[in-house]
C-alpha cells in the first residue's frame, strides 16, 4: 500500500518551522486589530504611549522577520489529527525536529531548562517540551497550531478551588482578583482564558486552549458570551492599563470555557496571554497540500 504523503516527516517539519517563524514575528489579524483599537480608545497618555510602542514593535518585527519579543516562550503544539490519517506516530518526532531547527533558523531563544540541574538544553526541547496536545477528529488531514508561551504571562496563571456555593459570583470575583494581583507582570493588555469545572488539570488545560480562540469570534453560548463581556468590562475597570502604567485597556479579550464538575469541586483556572498573543495554525491535507489558517503565506 502506498504511504500517505500526509505523514511525510519533512512536510510536517517544514510546516512547523514556518508556523514557529510566523508565530513569533507576526501576530494574527484579530490580535493586530484589537491592539490598534486599544490604541485608538485608550485615554491615558502613558497607556497610549505604551500601545504606540507595541504597534511600532509589531510592525518592525513583521518587516524584519525577527521575534517581536526576546522571550519566545516554551513551545506548545495543538494537533488535530484526522482519524483516517496514517503514521500519526511520526508527527511528534517532526515537531521536536522543527523546534530544534526553528531555534537556530528563526532564531528562538532557548527556554527549556531542567528544573533540577538548571541546565538549558539550548534547543527548546526537553522532557515533555515541546508539549503536544492531541485531539482525534474525523477525516485524514492534520491541523497543527503552535502557541509560544512566554514566562511573564505564564507566571501569573492561577488555579483556584473555590467553594461550589460561591458559583458564578465567586468565579467573577476570583478572575478580577487574579487580574489585580497580576498587575503589570503579564505585560498587559492581556487576553484571559478562563475555565471552570472538570478538575484541577482539566480546568487549566481548557483555560489555555481558550486563548487560541480568535478575539473577534463570539462565544456560541449566549450565557458564556455575556459572562465574557462582564469579565472583560470588570478587568478593564481595574485601571491597570497598558504595561501596568494606568489606563482603561487592561485586557483585549476574555474567552470562557467549561466542563461539568464534581458536586464537591468548583475549580476555576485563569490563563494569561501577554499582548504578544502569538499563535499560528496550518492544515496539511491528505494530498500533501498545506493551508495556513492564521497568516497569509505567499
Amino acid at each position: 500500500m502506498e504511504e500517505n504523503i500526509l505523514i511525510n516527516e519533512k512536510i510536517v517539519d517544514d510546516v512547523a518551522v514556518k508556523l514557529l517563524q510566523l508565530a513569533v514575528t507576526e501576530l494574527p489579524r484579530d490580535v493586530k486589530e484589537a491592539l490598534q483599537r486599544a490604541y485608538r480608545e485608550e485615554e491615558s497618555e502613558a497607556g497610549k504611549t505604551q500601545l504606540k510602542a507595541i504597534l511600532d514593535n509589531m510592525e518592525l518585527a513583521e518587516k524584519t522577520r525577527t521575534p517581536m519579543c526576546q522571550d519566545t516562550g516554551v513551545i506548545i503544539f495543538y494537533v488535530k489529527a484526522g482519524a483516517q490519517a496514517k503514521g500519526l506516530d511520526k508527527i511528534g518526532y517532526a515537531l521536536r525536529s522543527a523546534t530544534r531547527r526553528a531555534t537556530k533558523e528563526v532564531p528562538l531563544r532557548p527556554n527549556a531548562v531542567d528544573p533540577f540541574t538548571q541546565k538549558n538544553t539550548g534547543d527548546n526541547t526537553g522532557r515533555f517540551v515541546p508539549f503536544i496536545h492531541w485531539e482525534i477528529v474525523p477525516g485524514d488531514s492534520v491541523e497543527i497550531t503552535v502557541m509560544p508561551k512566554g514566562g511573564g504571562s505564564e507566571n501569573v496563571c492561577v488555579l483556584g478551588m473555590i467553594s461550589p456555593g460561591q458559583g458564578v459570583k465567586g468565579l467573577k470575583k476570583f478572575v478580577v482578583d487574579t487580574v489585580i494581583n497580576a498587575g503589570a507582570k503579564p505585560c498587559p493588555p492581556n487576553i484571559l482564558g478562563v475555565a471552570v469545572g472538570g478538575g484541577a488539570d482539566i480546568a487549566m488545560k481548557l483555560a489555555k486552549a481558550a486563548l487560541l480562540r480568535p478575539l473577534d469570534e463570539p462565544n456560541p453560548n449566549p450565557d458564556l458570551a455575556k459572562l465574557e463581556k462582564e469579565l472583560y468590562e470588570a478587568a478593564n475597570s481595574t485601571g491597570i492599563g497598558p504595561m501596568g502604567l494606568g489606563g482603561k485597556i487592561t485586557v483585549l479579550g476574555v474567552k470562557v470555557e467549561y466542563a461539568h464538575r464534581h458536586p464537591a469541586s468548583y475549580p476555576v483556572a485563569v490563563a494569561f496571554q501577554c499582548w504578544a498573543a502569538r499563535r499560528a495554525s496550518a492544515r496539511i491535507s491528505s494530498d500533501g497540500k498545506v493551508e495556513y489558517l492564521t497568516h497569509k503565506v505567499t
